[in-house]
């Protein structure tokens, strides 16, 4: 005789489930244990959640984490990490106030991206996986640009700080729209370029009606703040499924160009404010899932890799917006270059599409992931140092 649904459920709910959701609440206070630990020793908090997550990782020894919870609630935490970075970007703004990054940016993007990926030719990579992981190196990570404008030890001035920011979103939005390219190129989706691009022009459409329906469905629910955050996030993940299972555009990026339209509304205000506590929970989640895929054997035998990947940040990265921050005019040029000079989240996103597309192995993922520890360290403990502002030429 079969058991009852209603005991099945019960049985799950009072034993397995109970269990993972114990192990996971662990893994949240080992982060903010970590996290404070970090901070003490002057390091980016992220460095803890890192930390937390190679100890509890398959690859080393002692406790493992409940990997396919882990996974999961960092995917989730990604879409919805990049949905509120979208969400945060007025594009009005950059345009009326820092005009000349608009161009600065792109070019930096692009360079670093063609650059990168000749080097990693150079070393017998396939020319369209090359061009991705150039695209992966030339992109920051947001949430780390955040932390040092925000960090009570920053030595940035306003200006520095305010062009730090904009030159993140704007790669970003560069990196969105060069990544639904090249990963069709390179095979990642079986969709040919034109059907990427087709996918991608119709993804945006979807956006943009979803951004003015979104604010006459929230405008009726300003007294619900409760359905208000509900709403929101449940159409960020709606539109960031929609993006990848119709569309063709992978689930993060979708998020990223979906928070990205719906930020053009008086009501993301609103949004944002909501979502911005839930920031450190979706950094979390992401930055601990990253620590679980570090192969501690992978990268001794990536470590080539690894360090080609730290030269192309440094040379053909920082190097260049340091080039391309001096020509736009701002105050602190190097600063600014190594303040983004770190891979991030859509790097993570890019090269884990690779790897599951089989065209990356498993050496090369480690030396990224690898990639994604150091720099941060680097990028974040440098950018305090005292920096004298630089003059510039013209604005261009």
């Amino acid at each position: 005789m079969r058991p009852h649904p209603v005991l099945v459920v019960g049985e799950l709910i009072g034993v397995g489930v109970s269990s993972e959701i114990l192990q996971l609440g662990l893994i949240f206070l080992a982060a903010a244990g970590a996290g404070w630990l970090a901070r003490k020793l002057t390091l980016p908090a992220v460095l803890g959640f890192l930390a937390v997550g190679v100890v509890v990782s398959p690859f080393t020894p002692g406790y493992v984490a409940p990997r396919e919870h882990v996974e999961l609630l960092a995917e989730f935490g990604v879409v919805l990490l990049l949905f509120e970075v979208g969400i945060e970007i007025n594009l009005h703004s950059i345009g009326r106030e820092q005009r000349a990054l608009l161009l600065a940016v792109p070019a930096q993007v692009a360079l670093t991206t063609l650059l990168t990926g000749g080097l990693f030719v150079a070393f017998g990579m396939v020319l369209t996986t090359a061009l991705v992981l150039g695209l992966a190196v030339a992109l920051s990570s947001s949430v780390v640009v955040v932390n040092i404008v925000r960090s009570r030890r920053r030595r940035t001035d306003r200006a520095t700080e305010s062009a730090m920011l904009t030159w993140s979103v704007l790669q970003d939005i560069c990196g969105v729209l060069l990544a639904a390219l090249l990963l069709s190129v390179a095979g990642v989706s079986d969709r040919g370029p034109a059907l990427a691009i087709a996918g991608l022009v119709g993804f945006l459409v979807v956006s943009a009606a979803a951004a003015w329906l979104l604010p006459r469905a929230l405008r009726h629910l300003g007294s619900e703040p409760d359905l208000f955050l509900l709403v929101s996030i449940g159409v960020g993940l709606g539109l960031a499924g929609l993006g990848a299972v119709v569309f063709g555009v992978p689930a993060a990026l979708a998020a990223f160009i979906a928070g990205l339209a719906v930020a053009e509304s008086p009501e993301s205000v609103t949004a944002r404010r909501q979502l911005v506590p839930f920031r450190d929970v979706f950094a979390v989640l992401f930055f601990v899932s990253v620590g679980t895929l570090i192969n501690p054997q992978a990268v001794l035998a990536g470590l080539p890799w690894l360090a080609l990947v730290l030269v192309a940040l440094v040379v053909t990265k920082v190097g260049v917006a340091a080039l391309a921050a001096r020509y736009a005019g701002v105050s602190r040029p190097l600063q600014l270059a190594v303040g983004i000079g770190q891979v991030g989240e859509l790097s993570f996103v890019l090269a884990s599409l690779l790897v599951t597309a089989g065209l990356l192995s498993g050496e090369i993922y480690a030396a990224m992931l690898s990639a994604v520890v150091i720099s941060i360290a680097v990028s974040t403990v440098v950018v305090r140092l005292h920096w004298t502002r630089s003059p510039a030429p013209a604005v261009l």
